[in-house]
């Protein structure tokens, strides 16, 4: 027997087919899935690691991010279909988006990774490439267009985490326990309290709603701390229950 029909599963598979619905072993299908998966597991695992967790020191929202995309990634390779696919892919966008975890209030930056990834993992799902016996061609996506897609994927995350585009300030929401200070005659003596309290370089602030009967106003204000880059909480403008 020689490697040929050593590997020829054909007689096997239409035997399995028939008695249970399932086949033992596609070289072509099988191959394919593992060298996309691969390439989503690289690609979803170098976004969450490098340009996710360095700013926010979310070991969970990294978990979510990885074991979702895998998830889903899987789930739509394994459909039959190319309708089937893409409708399940926007079924998977409509459901993330009414659900928002639903358990918590997920933060907007952890949102857009969380739909980024999603996209990378249906993108590297449904890409792959259809053989036409009769015309004895194939078409669809090759290796170097997923390379291409995914590398894009990683260099907007990279840019837009490497502020290299977007300004350096962060920003915090304070209750404000002074309203004689918000006058805008007064922001300088305002800035120089603010500064003293939070042990923050203040870049700029914005004053926001004012409450005279409990001498309360809530204040917006920028400021230039690598520490704080990317965190989740900072734009949070009320306690928690």
């Amino acid at each position: 027997m020689d490697f040929n029909q050593l590997m020829d599963f054909t007689d096997i598979n239409n035997q399995l087919g028939d008695l249970f619905g399932v086949t033992l072993f596609d070289p072509q299908q099988f191959i394919s899935l593992v060298i996309r998966f691969f390439i989503n597991l690289a690609v979803v695992v170098s976004i969450a690691r490098y340009f996710y967790y360095p700013h926010s020191r979310r070991r969970d929202y990294m978990f979510i991010f990885i074991l979702m995309s895998m998830s889903i990634f899987l789930l739509v390779s394994l459909m039959e279909g190319g309708g089937m696919e893409l409708g399940a892919a926007m079924g998977l966008f409509a459901i993330f988006g009414i659900m928002r975890f639903r358990t918590e209030a997920v933060p907007i930056r952890e949102m857009t990774y969380l739909f980024m990834l999603i996209a990378v993992s249906v993108i590297n799902a449904v890409a792959q490439g259809d053989y036409h016996p009769k015309a004895q061609y194939w078409d669809g996506v090759g290796i170097v267009t997923i390379v291409f897609v995914n590398l894009v994927f990683v260099l907007m995350a990279w840019l837009f985490e490497s502020s290299k585009i977007l300004s350096d300030s962060c920003s915090k929401y304070i209750k404000y326990d002074n309203v004689s200070l918000v006058a805008p005659d007064k922001r300088k003596e305002l800035k120089a309290d603010l500064e003293k309290r939070t042990g923050l370089k203040i870049e700029r602030i914005e004053v926001g709603m004012i409450d005279y009967l409990k001498d309360a106003v809530l204040i917006r204000i920028f400021y230039n701390e690598e520490a704080d880059r990317g965190s989740s909480i900072a734009e949070v403008n009320r306690m928690p229950r």
